[in-house]
């Protein structure tokens, strides 16, 4: 009767469920305005937190579980969902968009500004006015949320508990929103010990449904070839491998660029990113080059505003647009990913995986 007055009432955009409803009848109902209504947000309210609840609600399409008697947590539990309801009405109002592309951010070694480079570049994406979601793969150590100063309430750990059922609702329930920018983030759990609990699969699924509502889907890395990693490399259009002036970031580059030819992933679908590149260590650009028998695409040059930008979590190109750093990561994404996506879309050509045949 309730599923029936919700569906004859299109006037209503938020439920609360009190902590007498039963759980079954509750979940119930959360999955049948799933597909009914699935901009329509369901609060479930419970005496006390229970994971085993906790799970069941997230899968049948519940958007929060909040404690009765903490009205605090209700409120911005509602207004959470309240946000999350009329993007999803503004985004089914308009014109379907295409398939967006996946691009991977990847170093075999840390330290070398990878993180930087993909808060940056999907700043840049999103500031351009296309809609883009940043997901940080980097599971146990990951630092996309304190580098653009993101206090999430919900990460990609969260998503596990929806695998096999997850929607454009559900990305928009874990990801946090980048006020500056309209960046939307998937951050990386606050305990490490969470990582070895996220199967590679919730990762495919999660790459999978994003590029069908973004136009771009950056992934930010950790600096290992996990089956994680695997996985969104084999779902990417295109593959930023990142590196530094120094022997050990060239010889990991070199590691790095091997094992992707041995696994089968095509080059043309690689972009060289040479970070601090006018770094005065004994190394040069062509050396680089003539180490990882690949052509630099983009030199991103030291500045001291980038650590400064850093410590302050504020994007370089929007503290200081004009820099030459910034200048570089424009470069990055409106040449060598924007235009080269351009062409594939006139040319429609067929999308292929990394590692096709990879299960």
């Amino acid at each position: 009767m309730v599923a029936r007055a919700l569906h004859d009432n299109v006037g209503i955009q938020q439920v609360i469920i009190g902590p007498d409803v039963a759980l079954d009848e509750a979940c119930e109902l959360a999955e049948a305005a799933r597909l009914d209504r699935p901009e329509m947000g369901v609060i479930l309210m419970r005496r006390r937190m229970d994971v085993t609840a906790l799970s069941q609600a997230l899968r049948s399409g519940v958007r929060e579980v909040v404690t009765s008697e903490d009205h605090t947590a209700l409120v911005d539990a509602l207004r959470r969902s309240r946000d999350l309801t009329q993007r999803l009405i503004g985004h089914s109002m308009g014109t379907p968009a295409k398939e967006g592309k996946v691009v991977t951010i990847f170093s075999a070694k840390g330290g070398v500004g990878k993180t930087t480079l993909a808060t940056n570049l999907a700043t840049h994406l999103a500031k351009s006015g296309l809609k883009t979601l940043l997901i940080d793969l980097d599971l146990a150590f990951g630092d996309v949320a304190i580098s653009l100063q993101l206090v999430p309430t919900q990460s990609i750990f969260d998503a596990v508990a929806m695998s096999g059922h997850l929607d454009e609702a559900g990305i928009a329930a874990i990801s946090t929103t980048h006020e500056d920018s309209g960046l939307h983030v998937v951050c990386a759990p606050n305990d490490p010990g969470d990582a070895d609990r996220i199967p590679p699969g919730v990762s495919v699924e999660l790459i999978k449904l994003a590029r069908q509502h973004y136009d771009y889907v950056v992934v930010d890395t950790p600096p290992s070839f996990t089956e994680h990693v695997l996985a969104a490399c084999d779902l990417s259009d295109a593959l930023v491998l990142v590196a530094t002036l120094d022997i050990p970031a060239v010889k990991n580059l070199r590691v790095a660029i091997d094992t992707l030819d041995m696994l089968g992933s095509p080059r043309d679908a690689r972009i060289i990113v040479l970070n601090r590149a006018d770094a005065k260590v004994g190394l040069r650009a062509e050396d680089v080059e003539s180490a990882i028998k690949e052509q630099i695409s983009v030199s991103i040059p030291n500045s001291l505003t980038v650590p400064s930008s850093i410590n302050r979590g504020v994007p370089i190109v929007l503290d200081d647009p004009r820099g030459s750093v910034s200048v570089a990561i424009r470069q990055l994404g409106d040449v060598h990913i924007r235009r080269r996506f351009g062409e594939e879309l006139n040319g429609a050509p067929q999308r292929r995986g990394f590692f096709r045949g990879r299960s």
